[in-house]
């Protein structure tokens, strides 16, 4: 997670705000210290610790299982990876779907 972390803070400019879920790898002693050394930099907001309706990622995965992924048996992991993101690489020439899905999240304030 530091290294993600670490990586979006090199390539975008600015502050940074990270909502994800409460994983642990996400609430690690680790990260906690890597953010505060970045003297306000990177802030870290959690989703409630249930709540798929408030997580836009969330309905790209019902996407992909109901119109990606039906009937596909990867042999491997490797090949899961290739389709995931040859997947995600389609997804981008598709905003007005990305944007349906921030938007439905919405729906749901806190």
């Amino acid at each position: 997670m530091v290294d993600f972390l670490a990586h979006l803070l090199r390539h975008l400019p600015g502050r940074l705000l990270v909502i994800w879920d409460r994983s642990k790898t996400h609430r690690s002693h680790l990260v906690a210290e890597f953010v505060a050394d970045q003297r306000g930099r990177l802030a870290l907001d959690y989703l409630p610790a249930y709540a798929p309706e408030l997580n836009p990622v969330e309905y790209i995965w019902g996407d992909w299982k109901h119109h990606e992924l039906p009937n596909f048996c990867p042999h491997d992991f490797s090949q899961l990876s290739y389709h995931a993101r040859h997947t995600l690489r389609r997804m981008r020439r598709r905003p007005m779907l990305v944007m349906a899905f921030w938007q439905q999240a919405e729906l749901f304030p806190l």
